[in-house]
């Protein structure tokens, strides 16, 4: 049996792809749960519903996607009450994430609790970063008190990304040193040196790194006490205007960066300002990863952004040529899998990431099912 039912839970929405082995036998999205005219009243009917509908026969397992698991859970594990009760304590890292994601895995037990059920975190590819890529020179009492430390997102589409990139060359993920770019409304990247993450750009939570649509990325932090203390903003304000009001849309009024790059051809200035410090940012995190690994055989782009937009992939690279990196305009126009120059010592590449798959895959792996 190699039926595996992903499930996204978020805290009024339910993704879900339902896989035999490879193959996609249905998917969706349930949204506006709880809402007037949404598709359910709660998660329990909108699962009672999507159960209905399927079928499930022969299902092995039900994956589900969580998206913080702490210092605790470093590989996918199986859901247990204990599981449960952790991650329920975790959600102060990740406060419109795992709620959502305990709601959904709590009605799914009920409803199939004869099925065995895995929880697969975002966070757990990150678990093999080393203690100087994940501490911060801060007091070590509150670091060890509060779990300050970086633990990174975006863990199933690096993971996918990264093994998929060396099989696309040719060569052993043991072998292959990738730094990866996950591109989307959120965005991070990743230095992965032979299947392993040696480092990402999200922190302790998916505030930090790079420019996203809503998101600033990394900032000064005494920013945060200026606008508390001079511009007498509240610490929740502030946070609601990081997470919400920054990035892209603080920047233009648009978190789409295809509305961006419409404004950029217009001419409009706040377009073109904006796309120059996502770009930057981009380059800069693309330079300090090729200092870390000391060798880099790609670089590649993925999720909704970097599989779709030209024009950033080259201006993010743009300039890096002496560093063997170059874009082929023509293949970077078609969307090729490998957008590079013949012969380029660091090939770059595009390739669609698989989230729900990587998630059946790891469900499939913590239960010893055959893929």
């Amino acid at each position: 049996m190699t039926r595996v039912l992903v499930l996204n839970c978020g805290s009024s929405s339910v993704r879900y792809r339902l896989f035999d082995g490879t193959e996609v036998h249905a998917k969706g999205l349930i949204q506006q749960i709880g809402e007037e005219g949404g598709d359910a009243a709660d998660h329990r009917e909108a699962l009672q519903n999507l159960m209905d509908r399927l079928d499930l026969s022969g299902l092995a397992a039900v994956g589900h996607r969580v998206v913080h698991g702490g210092e605790r859970f470093t590989e996918a594990t199986v859901i247990t009450d204990e599981v449960v009760a952790a991650i329920e304590e975790l959600i102060p890292l990740a406060p419109l994430h795992n709620p959502g994601a305990l709601t959904g895995i709590r009605a799914t037990r009920k409803l199939l609790p004869d099925v065995p059920q895995v929880a697969v975190f975002d966070t757990a590819f990150h678990a093999t970063i080393p203690p100087e890529g994940v501490l911060w020179a801060v007091d070590r009492e509150l670091t060890q008190r509060w779990g300050l430390r970086r633990y990174g997102f975006h863990g199933t589409s690096h993971a996918y990304v990264s093994r998929e990139t060396a099989r696309l060359l040719g060569t052993p993920v043991a072998e292959t040193n990738v730094i990866t770019l996950h591109l989307g409304n959120g965005a991070s990247a990743a230095a992965v040196r032979g299947g392993r993450c040696e480092a990402t750009s999200m922190g302790m939570t998916p505030l930090s790194g790079l420019v996203m649509g809503t998101r600033s990325g990394d900032i000064d932090p005494s920013l945060v006490f200026h606008l508390h203390r001079v511009a007498g903003l509240s610490v929740d304000e502030i946070e609601e205007s990081l997470t919400r009001r920054g990035g892209m849309a603080g920047l233009t009024g648009a978190n789409d960066m295809r509305e961006v790059e419409q404004r950029l051809t217009a001419g409009d200035p706040d377009a073109e300002l904006a796309f120059a410090i996502y770009t930057r940012r981009l380059r800069e995190y693309v330079g300090s990863y090729l200092a870390l690994l000391g060798r880099v055989d790609a670089i590649t782009f993925t999720a909704g952004v970097g599989e779709n937009s030209a024009h950033v992939r080259a201006a993010a690279l743009a300039g890096l040529e002496p560093l063997g990196i170059t874009v082929d305009e023509a293949r970077n126009q078609r969307n090729d899998l490998i957008i590079s120059a013949d012969g380029a010592p660091v090939a770059v590449c595009v390739v669609p990431t698989e989230e729900e798959l990587e998630i059946a895959d790891e469900a499939r792996k913590a239960l010893s099912l055959p893929a």
